[in-house]
């Protein structure tokens, strides 16, 4: 779900900020890990595309680093779980793999690739990618992450089933080599040096090799549903956890017991025979001086007691002194990462900041609340508090004694240099298939840095150790308890326009309200204005505003006067404060399974001038996986029931004069079988009907449809493909709207999918269209009279063409709600 921030107070809240302590297992686990110098990476092209459960295994039980390249952030996929496409899909999916990664031990990576929809070939990919980019972005990774083997969820051919599945392979390959090379982006070596990785294996797919066992010669089997009993779960069973955080997509699993094999085949690198880290060194002998710290890892392993942890706190100071005298490299930063959080561990230290608010402005006054607690028997001693973002040095002597909570707040500005906090990679536009990333050192993070950190100087006897802790926002809701989310720098007033499209039908003005809402405590008082194209008239030309409270908000309506000229174009609201313009609009996304997302894209709105005619007044949208076209209608000029289950009856639906089902409404609702009962019999007396695209997985087809209709997997993904007229007098064509090939210009990421295979000879096939060098697909679009009324079978893309204003999709959409008035 979307929601715009209009009240401080009601913005949603979810645990995920806050850290908690391991228990004294998860700390004999992170013991044991101390002592393992491996890593793997695991490389595919989307969220969703990873293993799980050999990245649970490789981090729980192999005890190695590691990590999954995503390619992309998800967003050309659909969304099951509300209305947000393409960047906020992304965004969704984005904060899904990073909840899985929490659960299964891994790390995450991105390129800057954009998942600009389904591609059926690599080269697609790779032209729209800009594959040099990407490829650099893969090299960076290997350089930075540096893991031993390397394993490709995908084959590099037409086996991997989607374009960008087969270039995640290609690309992982290609840089196998690129990264061990020093001509090869040079700029990257300055910083990271090269690398080779030892081997490079692809996890081989059961759908492309269905013959595959332990026993197939040169497979290395991995036994991913071992049982760990630090954990208290198998390896498969948590990955299904994992797994079923990608809900965007429908991916809940159940857990599994016993053992679970997978199979990972040979493709670059030395050969293993029955391990992949077969010939890797794995101990502290890899690092020069490394044999100082080996036994003194496995005296505190085991020491340990499970019921005092703290008294391994200085042995644990005497490992991390022997690893500060190691060169400089990646396993002495990871390494002394790792003996720093154990340290932190067994002496149970909870140092938390929490905000007077989520969110603030540059140079604005916060109030932090410390809050400090030693819960171990050993002296610790704070002598010092730093915070380059509230230009903070406070030095002062604090004991923690044992279980004796420190607790005070103090005000400091916010620098007035911090940029906003909205995702780095949605910053600036961005292409088709690459983001722009303006600085180099964010190019493969999965996510921002806290906005504001602090950092803690601590005193243990004669050892000093500096932790790091996010300024955090709390609050304790009645039903879900202690809620946090990480503090955000937001600019002082948000500009949200009414609508994210604006249709002009005809020549008449259109009001457009924009609601201004403040983020300071004090006074946001200046000219709002809205920018229109040329031609265009806005009244008033600027309106004066004033807001005197943080949250505090006035709507200002302005009057806009098209040309008669049809268009599409872009209509902004710009703020003047001070003599500095705003121009950023709000935007919230929150689920129960990830933190929630602030954005601030611009405050702007598609603009449509087009002669759009319609027929009819009332139309009833019954709910699928999430679309916006309810709000497109409504653009329209409908008046639009939001129709639950229970109110679909035929008394209710005498009154509308069109049914639209939402995407995938067939796959979703449970009682579809039901529903359609009623809608059929609707139809049979005059009324029309319109079933937006379904999956044919786990599909009656006789439930949805008054005659035979098979549902298949066709799809032209190419947006400028030719649409080939096949009923040019049809009246979904003519009436009210002439609908022509050019009214498919502009369609973005696709035509359609999903498109049925087989159909009754009742159906009429309107439209034909088909990728370069594929057969004609005609099912993109079928009509059915049935009784007095049309029933209408569509695979085209409308829920992403209405939410993005083409004028073609609006006209041919209308034509579909009219038919037969």
């Amino acid at each position: 779900m979307i929601r715009i921030f209009f009240l401080i107070l009601f913005a949603p809240l979810i645990s995920f900020s806050q850290t908690h302590q391991p228990n004294a297992a998860r700390i004999q686990l992170k013991l044991n890990k101390l002592n393992v110098l491996g890593s793997a990476l695991y490389v595919a092209a989307h969220p969703d595309d990873e293993n799980t459960g050999i990245i649970t295994y490789f981090a729980n039980g192999k005890l190695v680093e590691t990590a999954y390249l995503s390619m992309t952030r998800g967003d050309g996929g659909q969304n099951l779980i509300g209305s947000e496409l393409r960047d906020l899909l992304g965004l969704i999916r984005t904060q899904e793999l990073l909840s899985a990664r929490r659960i299964d031990g891994g790390n995450q990576f991105f390129t800057r690739a954009n998942d600009f929809g389904f591609s059926k070939s690599a080269d697609e990919t790779f032209q729209l990618w800009n594959k040099n980019e990407i490829l650099s972005d893969v090299v960076k990774v290997y350089r930075q992450f540096q893991p031993d083997v390397i394993i490709t969820r995908f084959p590099p051919d037409e086996r991997a089933g989607h374009g960008h599945h087969t270039a995640s392979a290609i690309l992982a390959q290609e840089a196998f080599d690129a990264a061990a090379n020093s001509k090869v982006f040079p700029d990257q070596v300055k910083q990271f040096g090269t690398w080779q990785v030892k081997r490079l294996y692809t996890n081989t797919g059961r759908w492309w090799n269905t013959s595959i066992n332990e026993n197939t010669p040169g497979i290395v089997t991995l036994n991913i549903g071992s049982y760990n009993t630090f954990l208290g779960q198998s390896y498969s069973e948590i990955s299904a956890i994992s797994r079923s955080q990608h809900k965007s997509q429908g991916f809940g699993s159940r857990g599994l017991r016993g053992d679970r094999l997978e199979f990972l085949e040979y493709i670059k690198g030395e050969k293993s025979e029955k391990d992949i880290f077969e010939g890797i060194n794995t101990t502290w002998s890899r690092v020069k001086g490394g044999e100082k710290i080996e036994p003194l890892v496995d005296k505190v392993i085991q020491e340990f007691a499970m019921d005092n942890p703290s008294l391994s706190v200085p042995l644990l100071f005497q490992i991390r002194n022997e690893i500060l005298k190691l060169d400089d490299g990646i396993w002495k930063k990871r390494k002394l990462k790792e003996v720093e959080a154990l340290i932190d561990d067994c002496l149970g230290l909870f140092l938390e900041v929490t905000a007077d608010n989520y969110f603030g402005t540059p140079d604005h006054t916060l109030v932090a609340s410390f809050e400090m607690v030693n819960r171990s028997p050993v002296e610790v001693v704070v002598d010092r508090i730093e915070s380059q973002g509230l230009n903070m040095d406070t030095a002062a002597t604090t004991v923690l004694k044992n279980n004796i909570p420190i607790l005070f707040k103090t005000s400091k500005n916010v620098k007035s240099s911090l940029p906003y906090s909205d995702p780095y990679w949605l910053k600036e536009k961005h292409s088709t298939g690459l983001f722009t990333v303006t600085n180099p050192a964010l190019i493969g993070k999965p996510e921002n840095d806290a906005a504001i950190t602090f950092a803690f100087s601590l005193r243990i006897g004669n050892e000093k150790l500096t932790l790091v802790r996010p300024l955090i926002y709390k609050t304790t809701d009645p039903v879900k308890g202690e809620l946090s989310r990480p503090f955000e720098i937001v600019p002082p007033v948000f500009l949200n326009l009414s609508n994210s499209v604006y249709i002009f039908s005809d020549d008449n003005p259109r009001t457009v309200d924009v609601k201004i809402i403040s983020s300071t405590d004090g006074s946001a008082a200046g000219t709002l204005k809205l920018k229109v194209p040329d031609g265009w008239v806005v009244q008033p030309a600027s309106a004066a505003f004033e807001l005197n409270a943080r949250g505090a908000e006035q709507v200002v309506a302005f009057r806009v006067f098209p040309t008669k000229k049809e268009i599409t174009s872009t209509i902004k609201a710009v703020a003047e404060i001070n003599g500095k313009e705003y121009d950023q609009s709000l935007l919230s996304i929150s689920y129960d399974h990830i933190p929630p997302q602030t954005l601030l894209p611009k405050s702007e709105s598609k603009l449509v001038r087009l002669n759009l005619k319609k027929f009819g007044g009332l139309v009833a949208y019954i709910k699928g996986a999430g679309d916006e076209v309810p709000s497109a209608l409504r653009n329209m000029g409908y008046e639009v029931w939001e129709m639950k289950d229970e109110e679909i009856n035929a008394e209710n639906l005498k009154r509308v004069d069109a049914v639209v089902l939402g995407v995938r409404a067939v796959n979703t609702n449970e009682r579809i079988g039901f529903i359609m009962n009623e809608l059929l019999a609707y139809v049979k007396m005059g009324g029309t009907v319109i079933v937006q695209y379904n999956t044919s997985y786990d599909l009656d087809t006789n439930v949805f449809s008054p005659y035979e209709l098979i549902l298949g997997r066709d799809r032209v993904t190419e947006e400028d493909a030719e649409v080939r007229i096949l009923k040019p007098n049809h009246p979904i064509l003519t009436t009210p709207n002439k609908i022509t090939s050019k009214d498919f210009d502009g369609w973005i990421q696709e035509r359609g999918l999903n498109f049925p295979s087989k159909w009754d000879p009742n159906f009429e096939a309107i439209l034909s269209m088909n990728d370069k060098g594929e057969t004609p697909k005609d099912g993109s679009l079928l009509v059915a009279k049935y009784g007095k009324g049309y029933y209408i079978y569509t695979g085209l893309s409308f829920f992403r063409e209405l939410p993005e204003g083409v004028a073609g999709a609006y006209k041919l959409f209308a034509n579909m709600v009219s038919i037969g008035k």
